[in-house]
Formats: structure tokens, sequence, C-alpha cells
């Protein structure tokens, strides 16, 4: 006789899709409010007028930052578990955690590093993005965006100390590492995969996404080509753990020279749009992206494989639950 309870198939992609966005809503004020809470207290009212004048100068960088950190486990960590939980799944099988390889892991270091010429290139060419005559309006409400935007990552960055850095890179890389991949390749990209049969098309659907999330257009191609690359991490080796490690060393990067230049006694406003590469190394660079991917494609290919399938079928998702004991 089998005992077994039978396991309940999963809510529709699209009902999965929306109760993401209500608890990405019903997180972020959660969350937000209860960090008031803990920041006008230590920092009294007037860094509540601050933030919302832009002021962004000593203790209101410090509860930006604390704020930043509960947004992004409000918005972004706190609903892709609950999802799991509504599908009474367990989180590592749901968002398929599995064992660490090194030589994966070392080769995702070496794409995000050869990338690091390709990216320049595709900054530089969005951030001279013009708009015709016609659209001036757009434009400027774009910039001016893009300016606000500036103001509140130049605040997060800033770091002249070790203890400063440290805490800049659980802030900006290990949380929204973790974070935004679960949110995004996790359970925004998983949902539509069990929805659409073209991976690819998965792929760049969330990316797209997880890029006009940000609010940032003149940064939007690079960021959607991050998010596609981390897509195809997940895909190809199956394992989310590979799309966090990514996400996290971009982030750190860019945090760690930030904080480089700041100890040489730089500002971060100096930071020019020209290129700091020939053309022949983001020619090189394009290159060696494209052959690590597909170096990471043969070697995660039975894994990606296996999630691939699942992603489609809640049967087998059904079956690796039951054999789980969940």
């Amino acid at each position: 006789m089998n005992f077994l309870r039978p396991i309940r198939p999963e809510s529709h992609p699209l009902l999965q899709l929306l109760l993401l966005l209500g608890y990405a809503i019903g997180g972020g004020v959660t969350f937000t409010l209860l960090t008031f809470l803990l920041i006008l207290p230590l920092y009294g009212m007037g860094v509540l007028e601050s933030l919302m004048a832009n002021d962004l100068k000593g203790s209101t960088t410090d509860a930006l930052k604390i704020l930043q950190a509960a947004s992004t486990i409000g918005v972004f960590v706190f609903p892709a578990m609950l999802l799991a939980k509504t599908e009474r799944r367990k989180v590592s099988d749901f968002y398929h955690f599995q064992k660490l390889q090194p030589k994966i892991l070392f080769l995702i270091l070496l794409i995000m590093v050869a990338a690091l010429p390709l990216m320049e290139y595709v900054t530089l060419w969005n951030q001279k993005m013009v708009l015709p005559d016609s659209l001036e309006w757009l434009e400027s409400w774009m910039r001016r965006k893009e300016d606000e935007a500036m103001e509140v990552t130049l605040a997060l960055i800033s770091a002249k100390t070790i203890a400063g850095l440290l805490v800049n890179i659980l802030v900006i890389a290990v949380l929204p590492g973790i974070g935004e991949e679960l949110m995004f390749r996790g359970a925004v990209q998983r949902s539509f995969g069990r929805a659409f049969r073209n991976t690819h098309l998965v792929i760049w659907i969330t990316a797209f996404i997880f890029s006009a999330i940000h609010m940032q257009f003149y940064g939007f191609l690079p960021r959607l080509l991050l998010g596609a690359g981390f897509g195809y991490i997940y895909v190809w080796t199956g394992n989310l753990w590979y799309a966090m490690f990514a996400h996290f060393l971009n982030n750190a990067y860019s945090v760690t020279v930030a904080y480089i230049m700041q100890k040489q006694g730089h500002s971060l406003r100096e930071i020019d749009q020209s290129a700091y590469f020939a053309w022949w190394a983001y020619v090189i660079s394009l290159i060696l992206t494209i052959a690590l991917f597909w170096n990471l494609k043969v070697q995660g290919n039975k894994r990606g494989t296996e999630l691939d399938q699942s992603l489609h079928n809640d049967e087998h998702l059904r079956s690796r639950d039951i054999e789980a004991g969940s």
C-alpha cells in the first residue's frame, strides 16, 4: 500500500508571476516600514528629510545602505522564498541548489574577467545614446532619472576604510547577488520557463525585465547582457549558485574599483566616458567570452538539460519531491 501523500501540481505560471509581484510589493512596503522603525531612533527625523531631498551625506548614507539591504531582502529574497513555500516545495529543489564544483566556479570567474572589456564597450555605447529631437522631452526625463540614480549609486559605493568596503560588498554584491538571482533567474525565469518551450526566449524576456526594473536607461544594454549571461549560466549548469556567484563577482568588482579610486584620492565623479581598451581588446574579449560560455555549456550540459526539462514538466518536479520525502 502506498502511504505517500500526493503532491499537488504547481500553480499556473501566470499565477506564480502575479504572486511574485504581490509578494514583492508587500515585502517592499513591510521591510521598508520596519527599517524606518530601526533607523529613525538611530539617526533622528532629520535623516528622513535628507533621504527625501536626496541629500546623501554622512549618516544619511549609512541609513541609505540599511534601507538598500532591507529593500533587497523584502523585494527579492522574501518573495522568491515565499513562492516556494506557497507551492509547498523545498527551496533547494524549487530553485535547483546543487553542490558546487571548483572547476565550474573557476570557469565562471574567467568568463566575468574576459567579458570586462566587452561590457565596457557596451556601457560606453549605451551612455552615448541620443534620441530624436521629437523625443527630447523623453530624453530629458531619462537623463534626470539617470542622474538621480547615479547620486544614489555614488552614495552607496562610498567607502574609504576596509570596514566600509566590507559593508558595501555585503550590501551591493552579496545581498543583490543572492536576492536578485533568486527572484529573476530562480523565480521569474523558472515561471516563464514553464510557460514557454523556447529557452532562449525565456532567458531574454527575464533579462529584459531584470534590466528594466532598475530604471537606469543609460545602463540598460549592459545590464540586459548581464541578465542574459546569468540566465544561461543557470540553465547550462542547472545550479542557481553559479548565477549568484557570477552576479556577486560583477558587483564586487565595481565596489572594489570604487574603493581603490577613493583610497587613491580620486572622486568617483571623475570617471569619464572614454574607452580604456584598444579596439582589438574588445574583439578578443568578445571571442574569449563566447568561447568560455561555450565551454560552460559543454561542461554543464547534463545538469542544464535536467533543469530545462524540469521547467516544463510538473510530473518531474513532483517525482523529485516524492523521492526527497517532502
